[in-house]
């Protein structure tokens, strides 16, 4: 059995304990890792329906079939003609009314209202009830792949130090850091972002032309994919003369990061890091200041299940990966964070990234 099938045969199985009838999945990470092979979505209609029990069913276009031949080992494939209605097949292979269909969340809104018009009589609930389980407990092989992308991440900060940073660009760093991912064994990179001074404030701030100063903090955060699994990093460091509140909001982070790694172990909620991270940086003043999550689960997608925030009860197990990534930001002055990818072991934690999380001056 290889390890697609297995996992058809385990979303089956939670299927039938909610009873869900069946699971659509279109193009989508959802769709990789259930085949292993996923493209771009596209106007023609591609579905992956998976049923409680028996046989699962792709439906796509009839030119496409030869693309999906190799990986249709455990489903078959139905091919649809260029004048015909995909869901036409659809409506045909589910067979009936009134059955629960669980609907993969990366699907076309376009096509979930065409499926809905002609399965009227049907229920249809979130297919992250299925999938979100199943995809964050990764194996000792995604693993792998996950800590060989950290490394490589790893790689590509500690070559940006080397380089004349205050002759670049926001835009040039982030050029430069996707090449080096590339060097380093990614194949594809993601956007990124680098934010110098004041820039640095804002958590998504928008990369930019503007030229890194002397006297100046750097947020960099970036990453892309190896063998389909994400990177994910972001270290802050300083351009000369540090400031004496940034030093301090610096040892804060670093500090309400390293409590968080230390809080995580199995059995304690994804909540739980959150509040860890945000007590310590509430406690010293500035609460106010920390804007966003503390983390957010990675995999083939770089935010997936669990999500280290407040109300998220996941109960944390050996092998659940995610980012532990507090921050600090002061408007018009600049901002702090760091980022580590760490995955659940029986006894705590790994981080996967190694990058020095002292603050760098250079």
């Amino acid at each position: 059995m290889s390890v697609y099938e297995a996992r058809a045969q385990r979303a089956q199985a939670a299927m039938a304990q909610r009873g869900i009838d069946w699971l659509f999945v279109s193009h989508s990470t959802d769709l990789l890792y259930l085949i292993g092979f996923t493209k771009q979505q596209s106007e023609r209609l591609a579905l992956f329906m998976l049923p409680r029990t028996g046989r699962p069913k792709m439906v796509v276009p009839g030119f496409e079939t030869s693309v999906f031949d190799k990986y249709a080992t455990f489903f078959d494939l139905v091919g649809w003609e260029e004048t015909e209605n995909p869901v036409d097949h659809v409506v045909r292979l589910v067979g009936g009314s009134g059955q629960t269909i669980a609907i993969g969340d990366q699907l076309h809104a376009i096509f979930l209202l065409r499926i809905q018009q002609a399965l009227a009589g049907a229920s249809y609930v979130p297919g992250l009830e299925i999938l979100a389980r199943l995809r964050m407990v990764k194996t000792a092989d995604e693993i792998a792949n996950l800590r060989a992308a950290a490394q490589g991440a790893d790689r590509s900060y500690e070559a940006l130090l080397g380089q004349p940073l205050l002759k670049m660009t926001e835009l040039d760093v982030i050029r430069f850091l996707h090449a080096e991912l590339l060097k380093n064994g990614h194949q594809a990179v993601g956007n990124g972002i680098v934010g110098a001074g004041p820039n640095g404030a804002s958590p998504h701030h928008k990369t930019s032309e503007r030229r890194l100063e002397r006297g100046e903090p750097v947020v960099v955060d970036f990453g892309g994919s190896l063998n389909g699994y994400r990177s994910d990093i972001t270290r802050t460091f300083q351009l000369g003369e540090t400031p004496r509140e940034f030093k301090t909001i610096y040892e804060i982070t670093q500090q309400a990061q390293q409590l968080a790694f230390e809080a995580v172990k199995p059995g304690v909620t994804a909540e739980t890091i959150d509040q860890v991270a945000r007590d310590h940086i509430t406690r010293n003043g500035y609460g106010d200041y920390f804007l966003h999550r503390t983390g957010h689960g990675i995999g083939l997608d770089g935010h997936e299940s669990p999500y280290i925030v407040k109300n998220d009860r996941t109960v944390l197990e050996p092998g659940m990966t995610f980012s532990i990534e507090p921050g600090i930001y002061l408007k018009g002055k600049y901002g702090v964070r760091i980022e580590d990818i760490v995955v659940v072991t029986e006894n705590g934690a790994e981080r996967l990234n190694q990058a020095p999380r002292d603050l760098r001056v250079i």
